[in-house]
């Protein structure tokens, strides 16, 4: 599996999934959320409906992920997924790895061969940058390690921030 790390726009991107930093809801939000489901257009959001109205009656779950078709986007496929909340008391670290790693279970069960990510939990959740990016970190390698014939061969992780493009290279290039 091939990592690739940098800054720009993840509606942009041609993989076959994205993952979309959403709220348990699913009915839009604001930052990447809100950023996905204008460039999706709204059968995105008539999609996540339609998650609601049947499989996900009480909203996704903190640290699962669900998959919707991508619509508008470039890629095939919206990978949603609801990261801790640190200013709501959310701060199980183990929450936030589960966002990258049941995400990129889900890619592998659609067959998809490319995922970008944006810094889940970062931003208005609280999640410093160093902490998501060590838990991208472990979730990669954790999935790569359980999963040795997965169909993921590139995972993305696009930022929004050059700050941010900084720390998760410095984590990812550590030697360990």
């Amino acid at each position: 599996m091939r990592v690739r790390i940098l800054q720009g726009d993840i509606t942009a991107r041609s993989v076959d999934a994205v993952v979309n930093a959403a709220n348990s809801s699913l009915l839009g939000g604001g930052g990447v959320d809100g950023a996905i489901h204008r460039a999706a257009g709204p059968e995105l959001l008539a999609a996540c409906r339609e998650l609601r109205a049947t499989s996900l009656p009480n909203g996704l779950p903190v640290g699962a992920a669900a998959a919707t078709p991508g619509f508008m986007l470039p890629s095939r496929r919206v990978i949603h997924t609801v990261g801790p909340n640190r200013h709501a008391g959310q701060t199980n670290r183990a929450l936030l790895v589960s966002c990258f790693s049941e995400s990129l279970r889900v890619a592998d069960s659609l067959r998809a061969g490319s995922i970008a990510f944006p810094a889940v939990g970062g931003g208005v959740y609280g999640w410093h940058g160093r902490q998501v990016a060590e838990a991208a970190f472990d979730a990669v390698n954790g999935f790569t390690a359980s999963h040795p014939d997965s169909t993921v061969e590139l995972v993305e992780f696009v930022l929004f921030s050059p700050e941010m493009e900084e720390t998760f290279k410095a984590v990812f290039e550590q030697p360990r």
